[in-house]
C-alpha cells in the first residue's frame, strides 16, 4: 500500500505540473522551418548494474522458481477495494506465495529446531554421548571415510565462502547508496528544474515565431507588385509580348525597305547617268581610234593586218545601254515614306510599357487591401498570445517550483539520516558476513592442521598437537555454527520475505508495467470516479486518463497537453483554428476586386500602319527584271583587257605616231573603266543587294500582316476578356500563399502545445530513478543478493556441522583406542 500511494504521489505531482502546463514543443514542416528549442536533460534512460547485475540475475532466476506465479492483479485489486472475501481472497494469497511461506516455514523450522537440537547435542556430548566420548573405533574404512568427509566438508566450505562473498558484495553496494541516490536524486531535480526553466522559454519561442511569420507575410504583401503583379504578368506573357515582338519586327523592317528602296532609287539613278556618259565616252574612244586608223601607215603591207584587226574589234566598245532604261521605285519609296510618318516603332514601345506596367498597376490598385490585410494579420498575434495566457502554464509552473524546492530541501536535509541509517546496515551486514567467515574460518583452520597434522602411523591416542588443533578447531566451528545461525536465519527470513514481495510485487509488475493496470481499474482508488487520474486532472472521471497511458506518453518524450488530455479543459484546437483566423483574410482577398484597364497593345494608327505597309506595292515590282540586268556588264567588254590587247598591237606598228595615238586611246579605255565602269558595276552590286532585300520584305507580306493583325486582335481579346479571371486567379493564389504561413504557423503551435512543450519525461524518469532505479536496483536487488549469499552459507552450515562433527573424531587426540592382537597400522 505504501508503494501504491508513492506511485500515485509521483503521478499526483505530474498531474499538478500538467493541468496547469500545456507545453509545446515541436518540430515543423513547411516553407518557414521553425526548430522548438530542445529541452536536454541529463538523467540516463536506462541503468546498468555493472558486473553485479548477474548476481542480480541469479537471484531472480531463483525468485522466480520460488514464486512462478503471475502478478496477482485482480487479488491486488479487491484488497485495495476492501472486498476481500476471507475464505476466497486469503486462499488466492496463499496460493500466490505458496513459494514463499514454504521457504519461511522452512526457516522458521530451523530457527526453531537449530538452537533445540544445538542444545540437545551440548547436552549429549556433555554426558559423552552422541560421539562425546573421547573414544574412536578403528575401521578399515576409516581413511576413505575421513577422506570423504574432509573432501566433502572442504566443498561445502568452499559453498559457503561464495554465499559470504556474494553477501559482502551486496553489503558492498550498501557503502555507495547513500552518494548514488544522491547523485540520481540531483540529476532528477536538475532535470526537473530545466524543464521548469525552459517551459516559459518554449511558450516565449513559440509566441516570437509568430513575427518570423507576420514578417514573411508583410514581406510579400510589400512585394505584391512582383509577387501578385508579376503573376498575372506571366500569365499574360505568351499571347502578348510574341505579337508585340512581330510588330516590333515589322516596324524594323518597314525602316530596312525604305531604307533599300533609297539605296535601289539611288543606284538606278545613277546607272542611268553612267549609262549614258559611257556610252558617249565609248563613242569617242572608238572615234578617235577610227582616226589613227586612216593614218597612211596602215596602208603598208606590215601594219595593215594589225590595223584590220584593232578596227574589227571596235565593235565591242559598246555600254549595256538597257542599264539606263530601268525604272525607278519612286511610288513605292513615296508610300513607304507616308507608312514612316507615323512611328509604329513608339506605338509598339507603347505596347511594351502598357503591359509591363501591370505590375505597377496591381501595386497602386492593390494598396488600401494591402492595408487591411495587415491588420487582420496583426490582429492574429493578440490572438495567439491570448491563447498561450489562458493556458496556465505559468502559474502551475510557479506553484510546481516551489513544491520542487520544498522537496529538494527536505531530501537534502534527509541525506544525514540517511547516511546514518546506510552506516548501520553496512556495519550490521558486515558483522554477519564477518560471524558467518569466521565460522568458516574455524572449519578452514581445522582442515589445515588436521590435513596437515594427521599422521597415519599415530594412533588415536597418540596423535600430534596440530592434527588434535584441527579437530579442536572444527568443533569450535560447529558450537559457533550452533550458537549464531539460526539468529542469522531470523534475519535471513525476515528480508527474504520483504525482499522477495517488493521484487514480485512492486519491482517487476513496474518493469513490465502490469501495475499500472492495477491502478487504472475503475472506481479502485476512488470509488465514485470511473479513472481516478482523470477525475483528479480533469474534474471528469469518465473521461478514460490511465497511469499506464500517461506513464508511457512521458516516457516517449511527449508534451503534457496530449498525455493529460488536456483538451478537455481547454480546447488549443478550437482557439487556434485555422478557419477561424484565416478567414478573414481569405474574404479581404476575395474581396481584393481590381481591374487593368487600358492594357491597349497597339492602337489604330498602328494598326492602319501595318494594313498601309501591306498595300505599298513593294510586292508588285518585277524584281526578276531587275536582278536579270543587275547580273550584267556596264559594258560588252573588258575595257582593261581590251585597252592592254590594243597596246600591245600598237606596240607592234613601226609608226611612232600611230603607235602613240593609239596608246593614248588605250589609256583614255583604262580611265574610262577605273571612273565610269568600276561605279557602276558598284552600284549593281548594291542594286542586287537592295533587290533581293526587298524580294525577301515582300515575300508574302499581306499574308504576314494579315497573320500578325489576327494574333494582334487575338492577343488583345485575350488581354481584354480573360484578365479579370486571371486577376481572381492569381489575387486567390497569391492569398493561398500568404495564409499559409499562418496556416503552417497556427498547425505548428497547435501542435507545439498539444505534443510537445513541457514534455514530461522527466517525470516519468523521475519515477523510473525512484521505484526503478534506487528502490529495485538501489535497495531491493543488494537486499535480496545479501539474503540469498546468507541463507545459502547458513543452510550449508548444517552439511558442515555433519561433516565437521564426523572428520573431528579422525583428527583429535583419544583418551582410548581399541586394543588388536595385530593392531592396524
Amino acid at each position: 500500500m505504501a508503494l501504491i500511494l508513492g506511485v500515485l504521489l509521483l503521478l499526483g505531482l505530474c498531474g499538478n505540473t500538467m493541468s496547469g502546463g500545456q507545453s509545446v514543443s515541436t518540430d515543423t514542416p513547411g516553407a518557414l522551418n521553425y526548430e522548438l528549442l530542445e529541452m536536454k536533460f541529463e538523467t540516463q534512460d536506462s541503468y546498468q548494474a555493472g558486473p553485479i547485475g548477474a548476481l542480480f540475475n541469479m537471484v531472480h532466476i531463483f525468485l522466480s522458481v520460488v514464486q512462478p506465479n503471475d502478478f496477482p492483479a485482480e487479488t491486488i485489486r479487491r484488497i485495495i477495494q476492501k472486498k476481500a472475501n476471507s475464505s476466497v481472497d486469503y486462499d488466492k494469497i496463499v496460493s500466490y506465495e505458496i513459494g514463499v511461506i514454504v521457504c519461511a516455514l522452512l526457516g522458521l523450522l530451523f530457527i526453531i529446531l537449530m538452537p533445540v537440537v544445538g542444545y540437545f547435542f551440548c547436552m549429549c556430548r556433555c554426558c559423552n554421548k552422541c560421539g562425546g566420548k573421547m573414544h574412536q573405533r578403528q575401521k578399515a574404512s576409516g581413511p576413505c571415510r575421513r577422506k570423504f568427509f574432509a573432501g566433502s566438508l572442504l566443498v561445502i566450505c568452499v559453498l559457503i565462502s561464495l554465499g559470504i562473498l556474494y553477501a559482502f558484495l551486496a553489503n558492498n553496494q550498501v557503502r555507495t547508496l547513500t552518494k548514488s541516490t544522491q547523485k540520481l536524486a540531483d540529476s532528477n531535480f536538475k532535470d526537473l528544474r530545466t524543464f521548469l526553466k525552459e517551459t516559459p522559454k518554449q511558450i516565449n519561442y513559440i509566441l516570437a515565431q509568430y513575427n518570423t511569420t507576420k514578417n514573411q507575410a508583410f514581406s510579400d504583401l510589400n512585394r505584391i507588385n512582383s509577387l501578385l503583379g508579376g503573376r498575372i504578368h506571366k500569365q499574360l506573357k505568351p499571347k502578348v509580348i510574341p505579337v508585340l515582338d512581330e510588330i516590333k519586327a515589322m516596324a524594323t523592317a518597314i525602316k530596312e525597305t525604305k531604307e533599300a528602296l533609297e539605296n535601289m532609287n539611288n543606284s538606278l539613278r545613277i546607272l542611268s547617268d553612267g549609262s549614258t556618259q559611257l556610252s558617249n565616252n565609248l563613242t569617242n574612244v572608238k572615234d578617235s581610234i577610227q582616226r589613227s586608223l586612216s593614218d597612211s601607215h596602215c596602208s603598208s603591207n606590215q601594219a595593215k593586218s594589225i590595223c584590220d584587226e584593232i578596227r574589227s574589234s571596235l565593235g565591242l566598245l559598246e555600254s549595256n545601254s538597257d542599264l539606263g532604261q530601268l525604272p525607278s521605285v519612286d511610288s513605292q519609296l513615296e508610300s513607304v515614306n507616308d507608312i514612316l510618318r507615323t512611328n509604329l516603332d513608339e506605338l509598339v514601345t507603347e505596347g511594351y510599357r502598357a503591359f509591363d506596367e501591370i505590375p505597377e498597376k496591381v501595386q497602386n490598385e492593390t494598396t488600401d487591401i494591402v492595408t487591411d490585410v495587415k491588420e487582420v494579420l496583426n490582429s492574429i498575434g493578440s490572438v495567439i498570445d491570448s491563447v498561450s495566457k489562458q493556458i496556465p502554464i505559468q502559474d502551475t509552473l510557479s506553484d510546481l517550483t516551489g513544491y520542487l524546492n520544498n522537496t529538494e530541501d527536505f531530501f537534502h536535509h534527509s541525506l544525514p539520516t540517511m547516511e546514518k541509517d546506510d552506516s548501520y546496515w553496512w556495519l550490521g551486514g558486515l558483522i554477519i558476513c564477518f560471524l558467518l567467515t569466521l565460522i568458516v574460518i574455524f572449519f578452514y583452520l581445522g582442515l589445515l592442521c588436521g590435513v596437515c597434522g594427521y599422521d597415519k602411523h599415530a594412533t588415536p591416542t597418540s596423535r600430534g598437537c596440530v592434527s588434535n588443533m584441527g579437530g579442536i578447531f572444527l568443533m569450535t566451528g560447529v558450537g559457533l555454527s550452533f550458537l549464531f545461525c539460526w539468529l542469522l536465519m531470523i534475519f535471513v527470513a525476515l528480508t527474504f520475505i520483504i525482499g522477495t514481495n517488493i521484487q514480485k510485487l512492486v519491482c517487476e509488475p513496474f518493469a513490465d508495467m502490469s501495475i499500472f493496470q492495477v491502478l487504472d481499474t475503475p472506481y479502485l482508488i476512488n470509488e465514485e470516479w470511473k479513472y481516478y487520474l482523470s477525475g483528479m486532472i480533469l474534474n471528469n472521471p469518465d473521461i478514460k486518463l490511465t497511469f499506464e497511458q500517461v506513464y508511457s506518453d512521458c516516457k516517449k518524450d511527449r508534451g503534457i497537453y496530449a498525455t493529460l488530455q488536456l483538451q478537455n479543459l481547454y480546447n488549443v484546437s478550437e482557439h487556434l483554428s485555422i478557419q477561424e483566423h484565416t478567414g478573414n483574410i481569405i474574404s479581404e482577398f476575395e474581396n481584393m476586386n481590381f481591374t487593368l484597364d487600358n492594357i491597349v497593345l497597339l492602337d489604330a494608327a498602328g494598326i492602319k500602319n501595318l494594313q498601309d505597309f501591306a498595300t505599298c506595292g513593294i510586292d508588285k515590282i518585277n524584281y526578276t527584271t531587275y536582278l536579270a540586268q543587275a547580273d550584267k556588264s556596264p559594258v560588252k567588254v573588258n575595257l582593261v583587257s581590251f585597252s592592254n590587247d590594243l597596246e600591245a598591237k600598237a606596240n607592234r606598228l613601226t609608226s611612232e605616231n600611230l603607235k602613240q595615238s593609239l596608246k593614248a586611246d588605250a589609256q583614255t579605255l583604262r580611265n574610262i573603266h577605273q571612273q565610269q565602269v568600276l561605279p557602276m558595276e558598284q552600284s549593281l552590286s548594291t542594286l542586287q543587294q537592295c533587290i533581293r532585300i526587298l524580294q525577301q520584305m515582300s515575300s508574302g507580306l499581306p499574308e504576314r500582316v494579315s497573320k500578325i493583325l489576327y494574333c494582334l486582335d487575338s492577343a488583345q481579346n485575350f488581354v481584354t476578356n480573360n484578365i479579370s479571371s486571371i486577376i481572381f486567379e492569381e489575387t486567390r493564389n497569391f492569398g493561398r500563399t500568404i495564409i499559409g504561413y499562418f496556416e503552417h504557423y497556427l498547425q505548428w503551435v497547435e501542435f507545439s502545445i498539444t505534443e510537445k512543450i513541457a514534455s514530461c519525461k522527466p517525470v516519468a524518469t523521475a519515477l523510473d530513478s525512484a521505484i526503478g532505479v534506487i528502490l529495485c536496483n538501489y535497495i531491493v536487488n543488494p537486499l535480496n543478493l545479501f539474503w540469498f549469499g546468507i541463507g545459502k552459507a547458513v543452510v550449508l552450515l548444517l552439511l558442515a556441522v555433519v561433516f565437521a562433527v564426523k572428520l573431528a573424531k579422525y583428527y583429535r587426540r583419544m583418551d582410548s583406542e581399541d586394543v588388536y592382537d595385530d593392531p592396524v597400522l
